[in-house]
């Protein structure tokens, strides 16, 4: 994959005024950190297939992370060439392995998060049935490491408290945070980063801040991913799906806690 990055990345931050009201009635003057918001169109072999709006982050890693956990590429080395313009706004993805498909142009699909995402054509339409994951052994210990990381608090978390985080660990250490407006978008970022580091997927946990609905749990069984955890909730349909396709599945991970509802290894809840 070549990767062409024009973008400066910006501060994902802003600062604001607003007033702080009390019941009372008093009022007071506060300036207080934001997230900024960004917007990002993508083409795929000169076809504008995507919009994603996002922080102004880590959008090579957006990119790459979204086509693979939609089933687009099976891996970096499907990417030819990728192109980020010098505002942020604009990516070129060419593909070695598809060419556009203009039959379902106009077509929109807004995730559970991250409003205003939207999907033009037929590249991020999978009809195909993905495989299972591998499980993989693993310690109750990689899943408090992450709880712990997340509990101590991201970087952009930490400034705005506005963000959803997403974590890769590998053995029990966290070796990758990203971090978005939305939940798909930083666990897309997270995926991203690992394939363009070179790390194996099938050998990964990922920590997510966020709920877990369906389209969230088919992103990492689509990735390989054999290990999802987050500090929130799944749904039943969640975890239907990672018994199905033989995804460890744990939830409402804390440092202290955590609810195992699916382990290929033996652990199954019934």
């Amino acid at each position: 994959m070549h990767v062409i990055d024009r973008y400066r990345e910006e501060d994902a931050v802003a600062t604001c005024e607003g007033v702080r009201l009390r019941p009372d009635g008093s009022r007071e003057s506060v300036r207080r950190a934001v997230l900024a918001e960004h917007a990002m169109e993508v083409t795929v072999n000169t076809v504008p297939t995507l919009r994603m709006v996002c922080t102004p982050d880590h959008l090579v890693d957006l990119v790459v992370g979204r086509l693979y956990t939609e089933g687009i590429i099976s891996g970096a080395d499907d990417i030819a060439e990728l192109y980020l313009c010098g505002q942020g706004t604009r990516a070129s993805v060419v593909l070695d392995c598809r060419r556009a498909d203009f039959s379902r142009r106009g077509v929109e699909t807004v995730p559970s998060c991250c409003t205003g995402n939207r999907v033009y054509n037929q590249y991020f339409t999978s009809d195909g049935r993905p495989d299972a994951v591998t499980p993989i052994p693993w310690e109750a210990d990689w899943v408090f490491a992450a709880a712990r990381a997340f509990a101590e608090d991201a970087p952009l978390h930490r400034t705005t408290t506005g963000t959803h985080s997403c974590y890769l660990v590998l053995g029990g250490t966290v070796v990758t945070c990203r971090e978005d407006l939305g939940r798909h978008n930083a666990f897309d970022k997270v995926v991203g980063a690992a394939l363009r580091e070179g790390i194996d997927l099938r050998d990964a946990l990922i920590f997510s801040s966020g709920r877990l609905p369906v389209d969230m749990v088919m992103k990492a069984i689509r990735a390989g991913v054999p290990i999802l955890a987050t500090k929130a909730v799944p749904t039943d349909e969640t975890i239907r799906l990672a018994r199905e396709f033989d995804l460890t599945l744990i939830c409402q991970a804390r440092p202290d806690s955590a609810l195992v509802y699916n382990d290929p290894w033996g652990r199954r809840a019934s």
